[in-house]
């Protein structure tokens, strides 16, 4: 019997075509986010399930499907998923990992010379007709050449944003849970300092880490006080790493002079988000990754993840590596590809 499979979103054609090829499909065809409850519905008889950083993936889904063998999301985000829970009931959880490294970079960068030189703002100011003198003192921002950039989590796409520094002449700080190889350190030109130093010389600061309990709100009341009065914050990595409220009270007070934001705590948010009203943040919906080749990379990988957990193999994508050891008593192979 070939595996059946759920998604929460259609995919991309090459990708659609690559899981046809081998699995039964059943398609959430609303426009809306499929709900917990229209996915539980579904999830009876389902092997597995390919979602997105919208699907929550807690105990509920999973005690509705108890064929389930794999979730496979297709995002490098995992904070949507209960691991641990998958882990306990032998499920494969996967992500895209590199997928949207590059193109997540490029919008970072982007935020951050528009929310610095205040690109958006002086755009709004012209469509709204505002534009009646020639000043020399219109719009002062932030200049990029020189400066310097602090990293906040130096993983695949931290690094990234700091090779598009590099080409600005920017100098390098970072800081995560442990320093980079020494090869990383050299090729950047990058120091690695603690959270407190980083913020406190840094003109740019660039969040690049998932969500824990240690990096959740790791922006606060006190971390923005930390930084210049000049500097500019960017996050395309996760909400919960900022806290939104202290975020409007420093962009309104001057503490920092700037935000550029692609990811917020509750997602999709509405304009009735504070952060709407104040013209020193650039705001996003969630875009880091929205580019046509990256997205469908990132689904056929999610497919690709999917089928070699069904084969029993190891995925490329593998969160929890120790969920083998449980499978191990039940063995699956459920694919011959």
């Amino acid at each position: 019997m070939r595996p059946r499979i759920y998604l929460t979103n259609r995919l991309y054609p090459a990708a659609m075509e690559l899981l046809q090829r081998y699995c039964n499909i059943e398609l959430h065809e609303g426009e809306h986010n499929a709900t917990e409850e229209e996915i539980i519905s579904h999830l009876d008889n389902k092997d597995g399930i390919i979602c997105f950083i919208a699907n929550r993936m807690g105990d509920a889904i999973m005690e509705a499907a108890p064929n389930l063998k794999v979730i496979s999301t297709a995002s490098a985000g995992y904070n949507h998923i209960d691991i641990d829970e998958a882990t306990k009931r032998g499920i494969y959880v996967c992500n895209t990992p590199g997928g949207p490294t590059e193109a997540t970079a490029d919008l970072a960068f982007g935020l951050l010379m528009t929310a610095g030189r205040r690109i958006a703002e002086a755009d709004r100011y012209m469509r709204r007709g505002e534009w009646k003198v020639l000043s020399p003192i219109m719009f002062f921002g932030t200049p990029v050449w020189g400066k310097t950039l602090g990293v906040v989590g130096f993983g695949q796409i931290g690094r990234a944003v700091a090779r598009r520094a590099r080409g600005f002449n920017m100098k390098i700080l970072y800081t995560d849970v442990a320093p980079a190889p020494p090869t990383a350190e050299q090729e950047l030109a990058a120091r690695f300092v603690s959270l407190e130093e980083l913020l406190g010389e840094s003109d740019f600061v660039t969040i690049h880490t998932p969500v824990t309990e240690a990096t959740y709100h790791l922006m606060n009341d006190a971390r923005f006080a930390m930084m210049k009065s000049t500097a500019v914050l960017v996050n395309t990595s996760r909400g919960g790493t900022v806290d939104e409220a202290a975020l409007v009270k420093a962009l309104k007070t001057g503490i920092i002079a700037g935000a550029g934001i692609d990811v917020f705590e509750n997602e999709p948010t509405g304009t009735d988000n504070p952060l709407f009203a104040l013209d020193n943040v650039v705001v996003l919906p969630h875009i880091g990754s929205s580019t046509e080749e990256t997205r469908v990379n990132m689904a056929v990988l999610a497919v690709e993840n999917l089928l070699a957990a069904l084969r029993g193999e190891k995925p490329q994508g593998l969160l929890n590596p120790t969920v083998e050891h449980v499978r191990s008593l039940v063995h699956i192979r459920m694919l011959t590809i």
